[in-house]
């Protein structure tokens, strides 16, 4: 099969073609190895577990982020044509690797991080499995960030500043767990400039999501949220 390979970064790379014999079960991340194994040493890609445990393999297939070890290239083979790109929405070091930072860095600036309530020192706090919250907080802990709904999200393409799905999701768990506490934190770093708001809700992150996530909800529900604590404090 004719597979294109991105080779280089994002300003002065391009594509280069090798021809992959084709395999019984063969996955993507298959294809990229058998050429890094023997047409190109030097081609440059991540991928750790290879069985959609971790994440690290997501790139762009046919234009489609995926993760490429659960991708098997019989679903995706355009003719007898594929194309492998890294992963959109994030620059790149080099060939098929991104660099993940801005990634991370917007997780943080949503504040997608835990405030605790108690010390470690204190008893444990009794958690409610079957609470509304906790069912909310539940949905989307699922996420291993692989950064698969950045790279669909056309909003993150058309604004630099934008949070993404990801680190919104991240922040409505954290928002819904009844440990946290400092859900206002939240939804201000989450409705301010580049925050939950400026999602258009096409809903390309959810259809994309490998782990069948719905990041569109969590956005939905910080918009609410954040509406509500508004006009609260106008009041």
């Amino acid at each position: 099969m004719d597979v294109s390979v991105w080779r280089g970064d994002d300003q002065t790379g391009g594509f280069e073609h090798f021809e992959v014999p084709a395999q019984e079960s063969q996955t993507i991340l298959d294809v990229v190895s058998w050429i890094q194994q023997n047409q190109d040493p030097t081609l440059s890609y991540r991928y750790a577990c290879r069985v959609g445990m971790c994440g690290s393999c997501a790139m762009m297939v046919n234009g489609v982020p995926r993760w490429t070890c659960r991708t098997h290239v019989k679903k995706v083979l355009n003719g007898n044509k594929l194309e492998v790109a890294p992963l959109r929405n994030l620059p790149v070091i080099k060939d098929l690797a991104t660099d993940m930072d801005t990634f991370f860095d917007k997780w943080i600036a949503a504040e997608g991080m835990h405030h605790p309530t108690k010390s470690r020192d204190e008893p444990i706090e009794p958690i409610n499995p079957a609470g509304a919250e906790r069912m909310e907080a539940n949905a989307g802990i699922e996420c291993i960030n692989c950064s698969v709904c950045y790279a669909a999200c056309d909003t993150v393409t058309g604004n630099s500043d934008y949070l993404g799905p990801a680190a919104l999701q991240r922040a409505w768990t954290v928002y819904n767990d009844a440990k946290d506490a400092d859900k206002q934190v939240v939804l201000d770093a989450v409705s301010g400039a580049g925050g939950c708001h400026n999602c258009h809700s096409q809903g390309s992150c959810t259809l994309h999501c490998p782990n069948d996530l719905n990041p569109m909800n969590a956005i939905a529900g910080l918009k609410r949220a954040s509406a509500t604590s508004f006009f609260k404090r106008r009041r």
